[in-house]
């Protein structure tokens, strides 16, 4: 092999190696979770705005809101590192195949998270990075250090953290908050069990495994199902009052009707599947409480912008 070729294999070899570092880096925020944010923030922009609010605000807004979710992902991967390496769904995460070092993680999560707040405080207002840096410390120190080895209600109360991308949303168009970003609050708070909670019934043995006491995992098929179903109907009355706060028009109303109504619909198959001694199938109710609330939120977004 000549001196040109070799050249060419060890650049070849470089660039895949920075790539493959950067994708990991990148899987550090978990960027599925990132859509969440984008669903939830977008749309009550637009509420608060009436209309179609700046779009440099609105990318200002998601950029800083996906540095702050990213951090908060990073710092979770970090801390949850070693059950990681024992559960088969996250095994191939960077910190357990060792693409990404532990300090590197570390460093990486403090950087997003420091970058967030400036940015926000920046190009949006005080309020706004406020709530992003409340948001981080809600994820990783009530969540990830306090709650989630320790009680069976870890998601009910660690899913907070993810409702705040509505507070900050809505507080970056008018730099403060009201009522309307709180219902919101309160329906991803509420929302967020009966989308969790069947993901940790298809995992509970892994859960198991590694002793962290996720209610999907420590209760019956027929209690989680339950559990379920008051969540899902507590959810979709909590979106019912949102229409006279607003106030919202015709879309939002029959939006949060039929899909609400499709939502418990499933939730109450996975109770009676698991009743019945049968296999409860609850990814399509994670499945499903995903698509409940894009299309919500979609709606909550077109909404302001008819005169109906």
């Amino acid at each position: 092999m000549d001196i040109s070729t070799t050249s060419h294999v060890i650049a070849t070899t470089d660039r895949r190696s920075v790539g493959r570092t950067l994708r990991a880096y990148v899987a550090l925020t978990k960027p599925r979770v990132l859509e969440l944010l984008l669903v939830t923030t977008v749309p009550v922009m637009i509420l608060a705005q009436g209309a179609l609010p700046n779009l440099w605000l609105i990318l200002a807004t998601v950029i800083g809101g996906s540095l702050s979710a990213g951090s908060a992902a990073a710092f979770n991967m970090y801390l949850d590192r070693d059950i990681d390496a024992h559960m088969q769904r996250t095994v191939n995460r960077p910190l357990v195949t060792g693409e990404v070092s532990p300090r590197g993680a570390l460093v990486f999560a403090w950087t997003l998270a420091v970058v967030s707040t400036v940015w926000l405080w920046a190009f949006t207002n005080v309020l706004a990075a406020g709530l992003s840096a409340a948001a981080i410390f809600f994820y990783v120190v009530i969540y990830t250090i306090i709650l989630k080895r320790r009680t069976e209600q870890n998601i009910v109360w660690g899913g907070i953290a993810g409702c705040f991308p509505v507070l900050i949303g809505w507080s970056a168009v008018t730099g403060s908050l009201s009522w309307a970003p709180f219902i919101l609050f309160a329906l991803v708070f509420l929302w967020t069990p009966p989308h969790y909670w069947p993901l940790s019934m298809k995992y509970a043995a892994q859960y198991d495994e590694v002793d962290v006491p996720m209610l999907g995992a420590t209760r019956s098929g027929s209690q989680v199902g339950l559990q379920v179903i008051l969540y899902a109907w507590a959810t979709v009355a909590c979106s019912l009052l949102l229409i006279p706060v607003a106030p919202m028009g015709l879309v939002y109303t029959v939006s949060a009707l039929v899909f609400g109504g499709w939502f418990i619909y499933e939730s109450h198959r996975l109770y009676a599947r698991a009743v019945r001694g049968g296999e409860p199938r609850p990814m399509r109710v994670f499945h499903a409480s995903i698509t409940y609330l894009t299309l919500l939120f979609v709606a909550i977004a077109v909404d302001p912008l008819l005169p109906f």
